[in-house]
């Protein structure tokens, strides 16, 4: 913005680092829920040193979103956490980790004088699910208890909507059955301020605590105050057995029953009286309506008591009291009937099933009925009837108010708000002003539900991805599914039903084959699942005495959560150690597949193991699916996404080799995406059809795709592969200043949504802004939705700046209350969980015009890109002029390199259109403390300013360098082709062509004057049968210069290409019967310059290659097209014209090469013959 900066802003500048959230102990940093967990035992180990204590700590867990990064953060920060004292360890699983924490405790018994520290507190970690299978271990060790300066954490990761899990989870229930008091934050700020609470809780009262978090939380990120001195913790008087409450040995069952019911829960409950940590917020003498909520609850009541316009003022006025609980179980009694005294009726808000709600109802039940408020939470009252709750009622769903389904939001809370404000009786402004916000709700309902799903970006594996080989069963048969990444399997072609919870992969198959007459089913298995507890399901399987194959895929990495390394140690988990494991356990066979058997040298594996290439595993399945008992092939290929992160900390080096499609050999059959199962081969838009290319900027050189059984593949390898920069690229930024854009004041919370495609950038540019806004003393917060997002779907980033604290209310926009839309992607941006928050009089919308294909493109042939009809949704919803639209892709790539630049392309963009409300110093300066790619990034920044400043100027820039297809006339289809024939064959060959294309053109104007509709396909499909693509034209066309260069300028210095073919004349046979295509070297273009010279051969008698039944069949359908129209074109007229135009389409179904050819061919075939048929009986 065009304001001078402030001296604080100016010092930020040149003070404010990354390191701050770690290295300062005081003062205000920005950070995100996950790093907040890291930082809290530091800060714990920082507040027991100023009491002059020597502790230490232990961390330990397991990952699993939304804690899925915390181990990755806790690696980062190890030097910090060294220094305080404090071990991480993460678990092989969730419930070997909560033991070795329960060991921290019972270093309170150990020998006298062995201890090297005064305490150890410890902190465990896991998603909801690992918390479950902990139950055991949480039970003994909280009735054992804990140390006075030690203490014990259970962190658990809520997944409440089911977003990166295979089943909602609520874990507040499974710790009240193990009896963990239940802390549950609602900002980032509350993360480190309940965590030191709650270790402080256990050490007192000797029982375990808990906090739960959620991915609205801690996935967020916000400025925090790092001041432990703010944090008051005061430890209550409570009268202690004799011995005390903490951990001892000898110690008898009974007697920790009775420390826990008699004397721990009470001291919890002491404590959270104590330190207020369930407190009511707005409070009078009149209040009627009570309010009480915790966690992100509570943050969507606040904007819902806000869009209400129930300030602290009307709130008085109107009688409403509000109450936020910290601690949800056990609810603190005392502070509990302070709230509630005096009400009529209290409103419990609370996500998922009922916590507070039944303890508040237990608690008023003996209460007096004068005096007694009505609980209600998420069922209404039934009229007149006081006599039961909802379970009293057959089925009380009609009469829900708040459900326990799926999550809340503020729309929701503020309906029932509104809804019991006026069963209370309110005057006749607040009727009316209540009676409009429902109106308005409604509204915005409908809108909702008005907006259609144009396509889905389903979650997919990553390009190169080991899971898109791995995954396949052989015809006939079935597979089992598994957790992670192999959970996507379920939404692809792959033959695969069901799953488990972790660790049970393929023990279902013991329950339904001795009852179904199916012999042999396949299961996936990963290998960290396998360390984790999968060798357990193995071991069951082995046990019964199933026929199962496990097909355990070793990909060198905890691929879903990051890339964690495996087996949780340095060294990590081999090949050969599973496979000894496994033989020892007794599986009937064993065999490595893999993308590089080369590497195993002799005598590393046992020697009953044998070793295939990942080409042979359809026929390794087929041979093991005959084998009786547990039979196991473990996948060898790292994760394609590790693959990348290694080459660029040059952990791994690259190989320079680049694979390539020329689109003038290709067929755009589909089955190099059919094979590879890959989102980098994707549709090219051609004069002469759709055909396909590699994305070189997702490619994960796994070349999977070179398996399509088409010669149209050519890899290239060379000394150097040129850099993604803009020497590269030949195209500078423009020598122009540009201008500021106005100042916009901040009078409001100023909402950003980022919508893009996971794994691209769309959450580290909500972390850009978040570290600018936090220069410039700016209140902000972030929240981010990844999880299986970030495989290729649909990914978004909320970001909300403010100029005071007070004025963010949540850690997401509210519905309608987005200011700008940053749609890096249209199919994402369009979708109804990004309209949702859109509104026409306030949201403007910036779309990236590309879109790169979903899911739907593999699987779905003629599939058309939908992002125009996306982009043009959004356009009927919000008006012209709320939209903004550019080819932020192609920007990146004719200018940068790389497609990975869209993000800042497209922020670069906002910021110069005024929709960004902070200081390009500052963003500037978070791109260089971000670290990554700087320059380029910081380049990209200013390429979207130019973007917006005059887009026609860059759109000719990046024209010139690549030149848009327009929509071509008859005559140029015809003329193109008829060029195309000559060099195909000869003039003749093309006149041949040319001469009916005129009959066919002459007869549609005498019959439909105004169209060339029949005209275009004919001349497309007779072409396209003309010029067939034998061994001669398939030389011709990989002789072609511009392909040639094309391929030069991706690479410095000469270059090495192999072409990858399958002659009838010279290929072998797979299994099935199948050619089986060979790599030829360079060398080979001297045969192709001299098949390209014999082509006269083509058809004739002395043609080598004319003698294949493809061939044969080739010639066949040319001779019966050309017939047909010739027969047929006289008798054209209205009434058949759409029959023959639709005939005439028919060749157009033919595709590709061999038996992918014959398969289409077969098809288009019978298609011909029943139209054909019909025809004539017309």
């Amino acid at each position: 913005m065009n304001l001078p900066l402030s001296q604080e802003v100016l010092r930020a500048l040149q003070s404010v680092s990354l390191d701050d959230k770690y290295a300062l102990e005081s003062g205000r940093v920005f950070m995100s829920g996950i790093q907040a967990l890291v930082k809290l035992p530091m800060m714990q180990r920082s507040l027991d040193a100023l009491q002059g204590r020597n502790t230490a700590g232990f961390i330990s867990g397991y990952r699993g979103s939304p804690l899925g990064g915390y181990d990755q953060a806790l690696w980062n920060a190890k030097q910090h956490l060294q220094k305080q004292n404090i071990v991480f360890q993460p678990g092989v699983n969730e419930e070997l980790a909560a033991t070795a924490i329960w060991g921290t405790q019972q270093l309170g018994f150990v020998p006298p004088g062995t201890q090297r520290f005064d305490g150890v507190f410890g902190i465990w970690y896991g998603k909801g699910p690992g918390v479950d299978r902990c139950a055991d271990v949480f039970k003994h060790a909280n009735m054992a208890g804990t140390t006075p300066l030690g203490g014990a954490l259970v962190i658990a990761g809520d997944d409440h909507v089911a977003k990166s899990s295979t089943a909602v989870h609520q874990s507040d229930h499974i710790f009240k059955a193990c009896g963990l008091p239940v802390f549950f934050p609602s900002t980032v700020q509350e993360i480190l301020e309940y965590g030191l609470h709650a270790i402080a809780m256990s050490r007192f009262a000797g029982v375990w605590t808990s906090m739960k978090t959620i991915q609205e939380v801690v996935e967020s990120s916000a400025r925090v105050n790092l001041d432990i001195h703010s944090i008051k913790i005061v430890i209550p008087e409570f009268a202690m057995p004799p011995g005390g409450v903490h951990i001892r040995w000898p110690d008898h069952a009974l007697d920790q029953e009775a420390r826990l019911f008699h004397y721990k829960w009470y001291a919890a409950l002491a404590y959270v009286r104590a330190n207020q940590l369930n407190h009511t917020l707005i409070k009078g003498s009149q209040d009627r309506l009570g309010l009480i909520a915790s966690g992100k609850a509570f943050n969507d009541m606040r904007q819902a008591l806000f869009d209400l316009g129930l300030t602290e003022t009307e709130c008085h006025r109107l009688g409403v009291r509000v109450h936020k609980v910290g601690v949800v179980w056990p609810l603190e009694a005392q502070l509990t009937r302070e709230f509630a005294t005096g009400l009529r009726e209290i409103l419990v808000v609370e996500e998922k099933r009922q916590m507070i709600e039944y303890q508040l109802k237990e608690e008023l039940y003996n209460w007096r009925p004068e005096v007694r408020p009505d609980v209600l939470g998420k069922f209404n009252e039934m009229p007149g009837d006081h006599s039961g709750g909802e379970w009293s009622l057959p089925n009380p769903v009609s009469n829900m108010l708040l459900r326990a389904n799926a999550d809340l939001n503020p729309a929701l809370i503020g309906k029932a708000i509104a809804q019991r404000l006026l069963q209370l009786g309110v005057d006749e402004g607040t009727q009316a002003r209540l009676n409009q916000y429902l109106d308005r709700l409604k509204h915005q309902e409908s809108n909702i539900q008005q907006i259609q799903t144009k396509a889905e970006r389903l979650p997919w594996f990553c390009s190169g991805c080991p899971h898109n080989t791995s995954t396949r069963v052989p015809e006939g048969s079935r597979a089992l599914g598994g957790i992670g990444c192999h959970f996507m399997v379920l939404w692809m072609d792959r033959q695969t039903l069901g799953f488990t919870q972790m660790g049970g992969e393929g023990v279902p198959w013991v329950g339904q084959q001795p009852f179904s007459k199916e012999n042999h089913v396949f299961a996936n298995l990963g290998d960290g699942t396998y360390f984790h507890s999968g060798i357990l399901a193995i071991r069951q399987s082995i046990a019964a005495g199933v026929n199962i194959t496990y097909k355990l895929l070793y990909n060198d990495a905890v691929a879903m959560t990051g890339g964690q390394a495996l087996g949780e140690r340095p060294d990590g988990l081999s090949v050969a150690q599973i496979a000894k494991t496994l033989l020892s356990e007794g599986v009937q066979r064993l065999v490595v597949v893999t993308d590089e058997p080369e590497k195993y040298l002799k005598g590393y594996l046992p020697k009953e193991v044998a070793i295939y290439h990942r080409d042979r595993l359809d026929w390794v399945q087929r041979q093991f699916r005959e084998i009786k008992g547990t039979t196991i092939i473990i996948y060898d290929q790292t994760c394609a996404t590790e693959k990348r992160r290694r080459r660029k900390r040059g952990q791994l080096t690259d190989t320079l080799q680049k694979v390539f499609i020329n689109p003038l050999v290709c067929e755009g059959c589909g089955d190099c995406s059919t094979q590879s199962n890959c989102l980098s081969v994707e549709p090219l838009e051609t004069s002469l059809g759709r055909k396909r290319t590699i994305n070189q900027s997702t490619c994960n050189k796994d070349f999977s795709c070179v398996k399509g059984f088409c010669p149209s593949f050519v890899t290239v390898s060379g000394q150097a592969i040129k850099n993604s920069s803009a020497t590269s690229t030949g195209i500078s930024l423009p020598a122009i200043d540009l201008p500021q854009p106005e100042n916009r004041a901040l009078h409001s919370p100023w909402g950003i949504l980022i919508a893009g495609v996971g794994g691209t950038g769309v959450i580290t540019l909500g972390q850009i802004l978040g570290i600018a806004a936090h220069m410039e003393n700016k209140w902000i917060v972030t929240q981010d939705a990844a999880g299986l997002a970030q495989k290729g779907g649909a990914t978004w980033s909320h970001v909300m700046i403010a100029q005071q604290e007070k004025d963010i209310l949540t850690t997401r926009i509210n519905t309608g209350g987005a200011d700008l839309i940053l749609g890096s992607d249209a199919i994402v941006a369009a979708s109804k969980e990004s309209m949702i928050f859109a509104s026409e009089q306030r949201t403007k919308v910036i779309l990236n015009e590309h879109s790169p294909p979903t899911a739907e493109f593999i699987l779905k042939e003629g599939w058309i890109n939908p992002a125009n009809s996306c982009a043009e949704s959004i356009r009927q919803l919000l008006g012209a002029d709320a939209t903004m639209h550019f080819d932020a892709h192609a920007v990146a790539i004719k200018c940068l390199g790389d497609s990975i630049y869209v993000n800042p392309i497209m922020l670069g963009y906002a910021w110069q259109k005024g929709l960004i409300p902070l200081a390009l110093e500052t963003i500037l300066r978070a791109f260089e403390l971000n670290g990554v790619a700087v320059q380029q990034n910081q380049r990209a920044f200013e390429w979207g300013r130019h973007c917006a400043h005059d887009w026609a100027s860059v759109q000719a820039m990046i024209q010139e360098s690549s030149p848009q297809l327009s929509p071509p006339s008859v005559d140029q289809v015809i003329d193109e082709r008829i060029r195309f024939l000559k060099e195909y064959q000869n003039s003749a060959y093309a006149k041949e062509y040319e001469q009916i294309v005129s009959q066919v053109r002459e007869a549609e104007q005498t019959v439909m004057p105004e169209s060339f509709e029949l005209t275009q396909v004919v001349a497309k499909n007779l072409f396209k049968l003309m010029a067939y693509k034998d061994e001669y034209e398939v030389a011709r066309l990989h002789l072609d210069r511009t392909f040639q260069s094309q391929i030069q300028k991706q690479f410095q210095g000469p270059v090495k290409i192999s072409y990858h073919l399958a002659s009838p004349l010279f290929a072998s046979k797979n299994e099935r019967g199948e050619l089986v295509k060979n790599t030829y070297g360079s060398w080979m273009r001297i045969i192709f310059r001299v098949l390209s010279r014999v082509k006269i051969l083509r058809g004739t008698r002395l043609d080598p290659f004319g003698y294949s039944h493809e061939r044969i069949q080739e010639r066949a359908w040319i001779a019966q097209y050309k017939d047909f129209l010739i027969q047929v074109i006289a008798s054209l007229n209205q009434d058949n014209y759409q029959q023959l135009l639709a005939i005439a389409k028919i060749p157009d179904a033919i595709k590709g090469y061999g038996h992918i050819k014959a398969r289409h061919v077969t098809k288009a075939q019978n298609t011909w013959n029943q139209q054909v048929t019909a025809w004539s009986q017309r």
